[in-house]
């Protein structure tokens, strides 16, 4: 898709407020016609050529008159242009995060989170400034025009003269394209890199202490911003380079029209007020021509971000087409900008009925580069599994064994090869939407708590009065933790809940589904950081705790040998595949 059609479809999205933007503007600039035909008039005036019948000093007050109108014109224009701005970039970063969030979410950003962040801001402000700087180039287009249109009247033959620098800056950014391009598209790449291991090794403190592997580290961070400072200072110095030939190709090209238009003052061809005049107008072209040969520029560039975000839409490898990654990145949607989105009710009704069985049918699943021939099986393969209600079932196996694989494709954070899953007998089509609250939970083998309370942790959104929110505590074995806590259930938890210990925030994440009263628990090694009389206070809860009527259904993952003696049916898992099942005995 070229860069014009993308630019056209962000045009339409608001297109009222883009014409008025370009209009405000384009009017904005022939107003600055104003000084130069004014300046002609002075001057014819002073040496009675063409005298205004007005006098100086009624051109001095048409030109404050024009001035203020300028003024006026600037202050609409900026602020027609600033929600302009605004709204081209929150699209398309809004729509980039609801794509993010809808995603697999295993598989929600296709490379790291420093790379994701660097797409998201430099690439979103690249479209942005692309948006606005091509009405500024409609614009001064206009003024350009004009200028020229007065200058062709007052001589034919030096006005086209000034339209061979355009040429040549036309003909410049056209061989330069390209180059342009690849410079532009190397340097983000090398950017990527560099953020991205930022993320990891900021992620990856304590590792690295462990290792002693500090000094290895850095020597990786200074290679690869080695690397990126050589990519980006050949990026900006093409970029100023050209921008120094087409600012020089202007000016030589007035300096040769201001010769000319000496000769033709010899000859009485020119007045004093037209030489004025043509000058004024030079400088506006000098400037267009200048202007416009950047433009072209951050044009090729733009046409790199609007790739970037497009391929990142796809996925690595791609999972759609590059005309439905396009549609999503440039759906029409609301952005609430004044106030938030209403929010829809604190628990969603059910879909559908209640479970009474989930069936897993076949389930296959092999990571990127695995040979399902092998005899190691790096995923899952042919999984069958049946869950009644009420049943407390529990998946075992040695480290790397697929259990987290198996929880992963079944609530759809992962996509299944082949295979099925079943909720009373009707096959579940999308699981990665099916499988959420009210439906289901889940608590990761690691939970992941944000910078926030401990109540925004637990509730994500719900209103914290709710009626869940102190028997989730409960079940969750947490109530005395938070009586020691010095702001109670207020304490704010700190990065990934740093301030915390691991069974607290394994507690927390359970305390967060609990509240949701899903139908499906799914739990992952959650008890891997309790003692064992708080998982055994907390697997007695889970089940007592409900409202009667409701029997809890739980998925488990787990080794824990009081998990093990409450199961129903236990699933043993060996390189990926079923082994063994049964009960305890």
């Amino acid at each position: 898709m070229k860069t014009y059609q993308y630019m056209w479809r962000m045009m339409l999205y608001r297109p009222l407020l883009y014409l008025f933007d370009v209009l405000t503007w384009v009017i904005l600039t022939l107003v600055e016609l104003a000084p130069g035909l004014l300046a002609k008039l002075f001057f014819d005036t002073l040496t009675g050529d063409k005298p205004y019948r007005f006098g100086v000093t009624g051109i001095v007050i048409i030109l404050l008159v024009a001035e203020v109108a300028h003024l006026t014109l600037i202050s609409t224009g900026a602020m027609l242009d600033t929600h302009h701005r605004f709204r081209m970039s929150a699209l398309i970063r809004r729509n980039m995060l609801a794509h993010v969030l809808q995603r697999p979410g295993a598989r929600a950003i296709p490379g790291s989170t420093g790379e994701a962040l660097n797409t998201f801001r430099d690439d979103g402000q690249t479209i942005e400034d692309i948006m606005s700087w091509f009405v500024d180039q409609v614009s001064i287009a206009g003024f350009a025009l004009a200028s020229l249109v007065i200058m062709l009247r007052i001589n034919t033959r030096i006005a086209l003269i000034t339209i061979l620098p355009l040429l040549a800056v036309i003909a410049i950014a056209r061989l330069m394209g390209s180059r342009v391009s690849k410079f532009r598209e190397l340097s983000r790449r090398a950017t990527e890199r560099v953020t991205g291991a930022l993320g990891e090794v900021l992620n990856s403190v304590q590792a690295i202490q462990v290792a002693n592997a500090e000094k290895s580290v850095m020597q990786h961070l200074e290679g690869l911003n080695a690397t990126r400072r050589k990519l980006v200072i050949n990026d900006r110095l093409l970029t100023q380079i050209l921008d120094s030939i087409y600012r020089n190709a202007g000016a030589l090209g007035t300096g040769m029209i201001l010769v000319l238009v000496a000769e033709s003052m010899k000859t009485q061809q020119f007045s004093m007020g037209d030489f004025a005049l043509f000058v004024y107008n030079l400088s506006v072209l000098t400037e267009f021509f200048a202007n416009f040969g950047d433009f072209l520029a951050y044009y090729k560039q733009a046409g790199v971000s609007f790739m970037r975000l497009t391929e990142f839409i796809q996925g690595k490898p791609p999972e759609m087409s590059q005309e439905k990654a396009v549609d999503l990145l440039l759906q029409y949607n609301t952005l609430h900008l004044k106030e938030p989105e209403s929010q829809g009710p604190a628990h969603e009704p059910l879909t559908v009925a209640p479970l009474q069985s989930l069936g897993i049918h076949g389930l296959k699943y092999h990571y990127p580069g695995c040979d399902a021939s092998e005899k190691s099986i790096n995923g899952i393969e042919d999984i069958n599994l049946k869950i009644d209600r009420g049943q407390f079932v529990v998946i075992t196996g040695r480290i790397g064994a697929g259990k987290t694989t198996l929880l992963r494709v079944l609530l759809g954070l992962l996509p299944a090869e082949s295979g099925s899953i079943t909720w009373n007998g009707q096959v579940v089509e999308d699981p990665a939407s099916f499988f959420v609250p009210p439906h289901s939970a889940y608590t990761a083998q690691i939970p992941h708590l944000f910078s926030e309370t401990l109540a925004d942790n637990i509730m994500m959104g719900l209103p914290h009065a709710s009626e869940n929110l102190e028997t989730a505590i409960h079940t969750a074995v947490l109530e005395s933790d938070i009586q020691h806590l010095p702001a109670g259930l207020e304490t704010m938890v700190g990065t990934r809940g740093v301030k915390l210990s691991g069974g607290q925030r394994q507690r927390v994440a359970a305390a967060r589904m609990l509240v949701r009263n899903p139908e499906l628990l799914v739990f992952d090694d959650l008890s891997s950081a309790l003692d064992v009389h708080t998982e055994r206070q907390l697997w007695e809860r889970v089940f007592a705790g409900h409202a009667e009527g409701h029997l809890p259904t739980c998925l488990v993952v787990s080794h824990r040998h009081i998990a093990l003696q409450r199961a129903d049916q236990i699933l043993v898992l060996e390189q990926g595949r079923v082994t063994a099942r049964g009960d305890v005995e």
